[in-house]
């Protein structure tokens, strides 16, 4: 319960996308609300999006607003990260999280009990 495993991520061009998932385990998966975030090498790990229980309602940081959609699909316990427009700076290893016993996320890392090991993201220019 609470295992949570990334995949997806690679190596793309500028411009190009990827799409992340996050496979998680148990019958609670649904009761959590989940989270994505990064950290590039030296430098600390930031927010990037974050997805209700119901999946109802997300938000997202500055930096990829109208570039990512993070969506859920309770019956397979996945979230994806859809990225689009990808950037240099968008490199990093990208990890999903887990918040328990809340409807909505957070965009602070103390707040998830979960985590997954993370994907690598490697975008060239």
């Amino acid at each position: 319960q609470g295992q949570l495993v990334e995949s997806g991520g690679g190596l793309v061009q500028a411009g190009g996308s990827l799409k992340l998932s996050c496979a998680g385990s148990g019958r609670t998966f649904s009761m959590y609300a989940m989270g994505w975030f990064r950290q590039a090498p030296g430098k600390e790990r930031e927010f990037v999006a974050a997805i209700s229980r119901s999946g109802g309602s997300t938000f997202y940081a500055d930096s990829v607003k109208g570039r990512f959609t993070m969506s859920r699909d309770n019956a397979k316990t996945m979230v994806f990260l859809q990225m689009n427009s990808l950037r240099p700076e968008d490199t990093a290893v990208y990890s999903c999280a887990a918040r328990v016993a809340f409807r909505t996320g957070s965009v602070y890392t103390q707040d998830y009990t979960y985590w997954g090991q993370g994907t690598q993201v490697n975008v060239s220019s």
